[in-house]
């Protein structure tokens, strides 16, 4: 491999594709992530995961730019003499930055754009109850993911997949497609075509209000955000006025028990909650209450009183 090229990302989903082009022969120059933050009860500087993949596979050269306007961080980039900067996950580039190497800069994006440009595409893919999604990968330019698209790879997405399995799944798939367009580039061969703005659709970031149950409305659209939040942070209602988490959800269309109760605890057993809403009923595995870990519906039941006839707010 004669491309030098310099890898940018950060969070676990830029991960798999970082080592997917190592294992491929196809090492970066070097590597440009977030800066070390401190976590936890102690509040220990945590490296990214991207970092922790660089120095795993060896590669010394690690950036980690508090601001990617400055000079300092311009000369540094620049001094690579990269062909080619491949982004996965990270900050929005400044036009002199991406306009460095020669056979441009691409982007990972976790949807088939032009839909859901954005912060959050697996998630609002998941909220809107999308049955297929997918990967692209598209040359940078100023206006946030509207550059021309150079490939994408298509995944089903069955009702039963979670965030967190969906990440996974489009960060593999993603991997695959970033060595075939790295390839593409270094032989010459890529070919683009330009997104249809007006087929666009935003995946905007998400806030807390936008995790919270509303059981005003259908159950299948309950079950998708429910899902949507499985690893990260959780869908969230209230019970007796303190907040719960709810996992591990089916939806069963029907007839409601009782007119006007929706959310009401209409059956316990030892696996599940069953829970109505206007059109059936959604089943929840597991719980994480207020102030407690993420636990079973059996470990719940055991150490907790949540009875029939309660009910979600």
């Amino acid at each position: 491999m004669s491309l030098r090229y310099v890898f940018m990302g950060t969070p676990d989903f830029a991960v798999p594709v970082l080592e997917h082009l190592i294992r491929n022969g196809y090492p970066p120059e070097a590597v440009v992530t977030g800066q070390d933050k401190p976590q936890g009860r102690g509040q220990i500087l945590q490296e990214t995961p991207v970092k922790q993949c660089a120095k795993k596979y060896g590669i010394t050269r690690i950036l980690q730019p508090d601001d990617l306007k400055s000079d300092v961080f311009f000369d540094e980039i620049s001094a690579i003499e990269a062909e080619c900067f491949v982004v996965v996950a990270f900050r929005i580039l400044p036009e002199r930055i991406f306009s460095l190497p020669k056979k441009g800069t691409f982007n990972l994006h976790g949807s088939l754009l032009p839909r859901y440009r954005g912060a959050a595409p697996i998630q609002w893919a998941l909220l809107n109850g999308d049955t297929e999604t997918g990967v692209t990968t598209f040359f940078l330019k100023p206006a946030v993911d509207t550059g021309s698209i150079i490939g994408t790879r298509k995944l089903s997405v069955p009702v039963t997949m979670t965030g967190s399995e969906l990440h996974d799944a489009l960060a593999h798939l993603g991997a695959e497609l970033t060595l075939e367009t790295l390839q593409k580039i270094e032989s010459g061969t890529a070919e683009t075509k330009p997104q249809e703005d007006a087929l666009a659709t935003r995946a905007p970031k998400l806030t807390r209000e936008d995790f919270r149950i509303d059981w005003s409305r259908p159950g299948k659209i309950i079950r998708d955000k429910i899902r949507a939040f499985d690893s990260y942070p959780g869908a969230w209602c209230y019970l007796d006025g303190k907040v719960v988490k709810l996992f591990q959800v089916d939806f069963f269309p029907g007839s409601p028990y009782s007119s006007g109760r929706n959310g009401l605890i209409t059956e316990l057993s030892k696996s599940k909650i069953t829970i109505q809403v206007s059109d059936g009923f959604l089943t929840i595995g597991e719980l994480q209450l207020e102030g407690k870990r993420r636990l079973s519906v059996r470990e719940v039941l055991n150490g907790f009183s949540i009875k029939q006839s309660q009910q979600f707010t």
